[in-house]
């Protein structure tokens, strides 16, 4: 265990320290237009929005939507 402590953890530190810094100082390489945070955006969809209940009249109770529908469900 004191082996571990002082070779194989300080060494553990310090590559999880070097490679992040690589990860960060790698932005001085990039180009200019990749070098700044993604923009966001809304996402644009081609599907019509769902229905927020069913246009026949069926709704679902809170049992279904916690133990599923009632034809899968199993007796006892």
């Amino acid at each position: 265990m004191s082996f571990f402590r002082s070779y194989i953890a300080p060494l553990l530190i310090v590559l999880i320290f070097a490679v992040a810094m690589l990860a960060v100082s790698a932005r001085i390489f990039l180009p200019s237009d990749m070098m700044a945070p993604a923009p966001i955006e809304e996402t644009v969809s081609t599907l019509p929005p769902a229905p927020l209940a069913s246009s026949d009249g069926l709704t679902l109770d809170l049992s279904e939507f916690i133990h599923g529908p009632a034809a899968y469900q199993v007796e006892g």
